[in-house]
């Protein structure tokens, strides 16, 4: 098994949504804002070689929304999905398994795209079958007010339409019955049943922490996005979670942290706080 680092992209998030009650004094001093209040995050996807499988973990934004819609976030075009996947020797259509870690856009409006005439939609990877889980893809195509604007129906009904969506069961065995070397931990803080991938990978465990960890300025507990709907619970989730990561030495990787990729922990007497960060590739 081989995995890597895919870059989709950059983008820009207020500050002040992404870290929720905590004072700006305090979460400046690692994820500092621009004049506009804004802080610059990355959208990276994990790609997995695992046999005859290619597997990716979130696809990043696309490039299909509006110019209005892509101004409100600064996005990027320094780093793409389809170019960093040529760039290490594969293509869209090599991709056998597309796995969302949740619906939100900026982990899966890559994974589809306008077709030929732009009168519809169709999934970028054509040969993939596309993994949610039904109570997640129950909470995102009857979305609550709070985060209708995260779900957007053409990123997520095309997916359904394609024939190409399967789910998988909370409490199946996800490692005997979907992939090898692959757990998956549900936390519905963030939103309902977002997906966790587990990576059992040369002796470590790889966490890809999507939206329950996006940084590492967000390690301290208290420290939780604004835009979580259940934020009382994702306090209990992180915790839990930080404890254990330090326990068996989990190696985490961030989906969202624009300056560090991975790192690992370590207990202190205010919790659980940084030990080490690095890139992915100074690992093995």
């Amino acid at each position: 098994m081989t995995i890597y680092p895919i870059n989709t992209g950059n983008f820009k998030l207020d500050g002040g949504a992404m870290f929720g009650v905590v004072p700006k004094s305090l979460w400046s001093r690692t994820n500092p804002a621009d004049l506009n209040n804004m802080c610059d995050w990355s959208m990276r996807s994990l790609l997995i070689e695992d046999g005859n499988r290619l597997i990716l973990i979130d696809t990043g934004i696309g490039d299909k929304q509006s110019e209005k819609f892509f101004s409100h976030y600064y996005l990027s075009d320094e780093n793409s999905l389809e170019p960093n996947l040529n760039n290490i020797g594969f293509s869209i259509d090599d991709i056998t398994d597309v796995f969302l870690t949740h619906l939100h856009f900026d982990h899966c409006g890559g994974a589809i795209k306008w077709n030929k005439d732009r009168k519809g939609f169709e999934p970028v990877f054509k040969n993939a079958i596309y993994w949610s889980n039904d109570k997640h893809w129950e909470w995102a195509t009857k979305p609550n007010n709070r985060e209708k604007a995260s779900f957007l129906s053409e990123n997520i009904i095309p997916i359904e339409e394609s024939g190409q969506l399967k789910f998988i069961n909370r409490k199946e065995n996800f490692t005997r019955n979907v992939f090898k070397n692959f757990d998956v931990l549900f936390v519905d803080g963030h939103t309902e049943s977002m997906m966790i991938p587990h990576i059992y990978y040369k002796g470590k465990t790889i966490v890809f922490m999507a939206d329950l960890l996006p940084s590492v300025g967000h390690l301290p507990i208290p420290y939780v996005m604004g835009y979580d709907t259940r934020p009382l619970l994702t306090l209990s989730e992180k915790e839990k979670f930080l404890n254990l990561a330090v326990e068996e030495d989990y190696i985490l990787f961030f989906e969202h942290d624009y300056i560090n990729e991975c790192c690992t922990l370590r207990k202190t007497e205010r919790g659980v706080r940084l030990q080490n960060a690095f890139n992915f590739s100074e690992l093995f």
